[in-house]
């Protein structure tokens, strides 16, 4: 249910007529595919005002799509911010606001843990134009404090983090960062805008891998930038350049994946808590990383932040890199497959998946041990669940 008074609709609501103003323009029950690259003017007046128009649904699709529009709304009113943007996928999302938004002299503030292609951004790819990084632990706000410098433009943030699902007090780096006027960017994937809103707490742009829960069936590659109308002129002009571009055909499966969003995030939620706490009561794990737990380090402030808790739990097995390879490998009802938040449950050995990424020095500023597994809950009945777990372990 929304709780938040700038809505005019709760969010089950809201996925489904938010963009209900296209619907009433198209006659059409569901929403039309524009498969269009280039839009024509009526005369060079108009012309003129469509090229110059940020986001422009009817110019030329690199610009915008009439889908795109639609998408951009419902996201827009999810996430509680002014406008908002589709890429063609979570990194272009990323990549296109952190260019857009800093250049060579500036410097920037990110996390110990991150998505590992966010990551090699901020190793790599920014030093090389001249964009000094500072690295901070995130659960530690006085770091985030001491980082700061007359030069610093940006901090990015990513709650919870992947793969360890640490959670960095958005509400805390907001104050910091506003003292200084530093923009902050938070990566709000792994909570999904159902359970977790950074704008309300003064995040100046979300961004999301849409190919996660936003699109929820495996489907898609997408992403997604929420922020002020402002900013996101900004932003697009940099995604313009780069081409990071969404379909219309992939616009449209994400605009049906929003439609279910929220009863797919309810039973989400529901299942991956109950899992988790099954998996705490299983003397062959060695821990449990999930932030709906009490044990959890950080559960109070997750409870602070969130409404729910999301798909993915961390694990780690007793045993070596083998067993846990065994573990996933005897799983019948998971998928060992990368991405999360789906309709049905996916699988990694963390360690196999990140070390041909990420370099050994890499992999440990991450927390990633040989036995570490990340499981994204899906839609399944949760008895099945917890029955495919039981029988995996036998492997061990």
């Amino acid at each position: 249910m929304n709780t938040n008074k700038s809505q005019t609709y709760n969010n089950e609501t809201l996925v489904l007529h938010a963009d209900q103003e296209w619907a009433k323009k198209e006659k059409g029950v569901s929403p039309a595919i524009y498969y269009s690259a280039t839009f024509s003017a009526e005369d060079s007046a108009e012309f003129a005002e469509m090229a110059g128009t940020p986001l422009h649904p009817r110019y030329y699709t690199r610009y915008g799509n009439p889908v795109h529009e639609r998408v951009n709304k419902i996201m827009a009113d999810l996430e509680g911010t002014e406008t908002a943007l589709v890429t063609g996928s979570g990194m272009g999302a990323i990549a296109s606001t952190i260019l857009a938004l800093v250049s060579a002299g500036d410097h920037v503030i990110a996390q110990t843990r991150h998505y590992m292609s966010t990551a090699k951004i901020m190793d790599e790819m920014l030093p090389r134009f001249g964009v000094e990084v500072t690295v901070v632990e995130q659960s530690e706000i006085s770091a985030f404090e001491e980082a700061i410098r007359p030069n610093t433009k940006l901090i990015m943030l990513e709650t919870p983090a992947n793969p360890t699902l640490v959670i960095t007090d958005l509400e805390a780096v907001v104050k910091v960062a506003k003292k200084q006027n530093i923009i902050v960017v938070a990566d709000n994937t792994f909570a999904s805008p159902l359970n977790q809103r950074p704008h309300d707490v003064g995040v100046d742009v979300v961004v999301h891998s849409a190919t996660k829960y936003l699109g929820g069936h495996h489907d898609i590659t997408a992403g997604v930038i929420c922020t002020s109308t402002k900013l996101a002129e900004k932003i697009w002009d940099t995604h313009t350049s780069i081409g990071s571009v969404l379909s219309p055909m992939d616009a449209w499966l994400l605009l049906r994946g929003l439609r279910t969003l929220p009863l797919r995030m309810e039973r989400i939620n529901s299942n991956a808590l109950a899992l988790a706490e099954f998996l705490e009561e299983q003397p062959e794990i060695e821990k449990v990383y999930y932030p709906g737990l009490p044990s959890h380090p950080q559960h109070e402030l997750a409870k602070k932040q969130m409404k729910g808790f999301g798909a993915v739990i961390a694990f780690a097995i007793k045993g070596d890199y083998n067993a846990t390879n065994r573990f996933v490998s005897a799983l019948k009802l998971s998928t060992n497959a990368v991405s999360l938040g789906g309709v049905d449950s996916l699988v990694v050995h963390t360690a196999a998946m990140w070390e041909g990424a990420l370099t050994e020095e890499q992999m440990k500023t991450a927390g990633i041990p040989a036995n570490f597994v990340r499981y994204s809950v899906g839609l399944e009945h949760i008895e099945d669940l917890q029955a495919d777990i039981i029988q995996a372990l036998r492997e061990l």
